[in-house]
């Protein structure tokens, strides 16, 4: 009789984990299939952590202070978080992931260094160990720099200086040395100090010359970082499931950079070097002319006749939206115009918000079918024989300087065509500019008129209006 075959079950429990992480991102990917990618994600996750216990790495009242602590956190972040601070969230936890890697990768060298000082370390070891530490200081020193960006505890215009470029050279050349030096087994813990330490500040700054309309690219690009560092943490502690789930984050990290940098029409280079919304001298510096003198600005009296009258309206969602939280609200109103016939969509941008998909999670909360959301390309036709747009805060993607200004820094970006309707309706507590700092032509347009207050209290007004007729 043929010999047996010995199985892992840690290696089989690893493989459930990495199956079940695979299906989870692929339901991820549907508004109808995202809490079941969710719930099987943290399942996998799960299992992973119980797998991972069996082999006794540490004692288990250090696990068990661990998990109590991160539950806690997770719970309590989950649960008061708001949606507009999501993005902002996501950039945090990311930092927490990549600084993880790193604090993983640090540990086992001083492990091995300790174990037996005398010992030379080899270049599989060391490439490693370093790898990771880079990637993950660099995720979590620019995840940092990227929350409070959006949290807008710093200015989320690009922050630049004379020779920025050179001093990011010599801070990589310095974090090369120094791996290099690592990796050949010469004076390695000086050496390691002096590319973490060069790592982190370049991860700082990194993202500090990147603008707030760009930060959803740079974190989704951070997200990739800090899954590449997890995989090498994975070959440094020869786990498996790190490995997998490091891979996978990764990938897709990198996949949804490239996409929302297409979805932009530009490229990751000019994202991360172009200083997208700096203060620039000359025409370019607002993207526009905007002087604000030809503004109209109405009534949700005059809004709500508008609307109910009309034969199509397309409601395009933005941040304004997020910080109101008027998705509720915006639901309500779609609901009694539709009671009078009128058809109602709505128009979601790829980079709308503070990160991807940040509209559609709104709208789904509010109950809005998902067939009434229409990406960029498909509705886009529409416009041109839609009654009225109406606009709550999505300031930069609804900007025509895009298609006729080669002097704006977003020249090129792909907009929704919202100044080809009939009627243009913006909702703004102000005539500020949206987060990229950029001025809006469209204010100006004859077409377009400006409902200004609170989105939320806006709509409701409308609502009642809309009820009134």
């Amino acid at each position: 009789m043929p010999a047996a075959i010995a199985v892992n079950p840690v290696n089989v429990a690893y493989l459930i984990t990495g199956v079940l992480f695979i299906f989870g991102l692929r339901y991820l990917s549907s508004p109808k299939t995202a809490r079941l990618g969710n719930r099987l994600a943290a399942l996998g996750m799960l299992i992973a952590i119980i797998a991972v216990l069996t082999q006794g790495i540490v004692q288990w009242w250090v696990i068990a202070i661990g998990v109590v602590i991160g539950a806690a956190i997770g719970i309590y972040s989950g649960r008061v978080v708001k949606m507009t601070a999501m993005p902002q969230m996501v950039a945090l936890f990311n930092g927490a992931g990549g600084g993880a890697a790193a604090l993983v990768a640090a540990g086992e060298l001083l492990k091995r260094i300790n174990a037996d000082p005398d010992a030379a370390l080899g270049p599989d070891v060391t490439f490693t160990i370093v790898l990771t530490s880079v990637i993950g200081a660099l995720s979590f020193s620019g995840s940092i720099i990227a929350f409070l960006k959006l949290q807008e505890v710093m200015t989320g215009r690009p922050i630049v200086y004379p020779g920025q470029q050179v001093v990011n050279a010599v801070i990589l050349l310095v974090v090369l040395v120094g791996a290099g030096f690592v990796i050949a087994n010469n004076n390695i813990l000086t050496w390691y100090w002096i590319a973490l330490i060069a790592a982190l500040v370049l991860g700082v700054l990194f993202v500090l010359p990147i603008g707030g309309a760009d930060m959803p690219v740079v974190v989704s690009l951070l997200n990739s970082f800090t899954g590449l560092a997890a995989a090498a943490t994975g070959f440094v502690l020869q786990n498996n499931v790190l490995i997998i789930s490091g891979a996978l984050v990764g990938a897709s990290g990198t996949l949804l950079t490239l996409m929302m940098g297409r979805a932009m029409n530009r490229s990751i280079t000019n994202v991360l070097f172009g200083a997208f919304g700096a203060v620039k001298e000359g025409a370019g510096a607002s993207g526009s002319s905007t002087s604000g003198q030809n503004v109209r600005s109405v009534s949700p009296d005059d809004v709500g006749a508008l609307l109910a009258y009309a034969n199509q309206v397309i409601v395009v969602p933005g941040y304004g939206m997020a910080v109101a939280q008027a998705q509720h609200s915006v639901r309500e109103l779609a609901d009694q115009l539709e009671k009078r016939g009128v058809e109602v969509k709505y128009a979601i941008h790829p980079v709308a918000g503070r990160m991807p998909g940040h509209m559609n999670v709104l709208l789904a909360e509010a109950n809005v079918p998902y067939p009434a959301l229409y990406d960029m390309d498909d509705i886009n036709p529409e416009f041109e024989r839609t009654d009225v747009a109406l606009i709550i805060g999505a300031n930069d993607v609804t900007n025509p300087a895009a298609r006729s200004d080669k002097s704006s820094p977003i020249y090129g970006m792909p907009i929704l065509d919202v100044d080809k309707a009939q009627n243009v309706i913006v909702l703004k507590r102000s005539m500020k500019p949206g987060f990229a700092g950029i001025d809006n032509p469209l204010y100006d347009d004859p077409r377009t008129a400006m409902l200004f207050g609170d989105a939320k209290k806006s709509i409701d007004s409308v609502v009642s209006s809309v009820k009134a007729l």
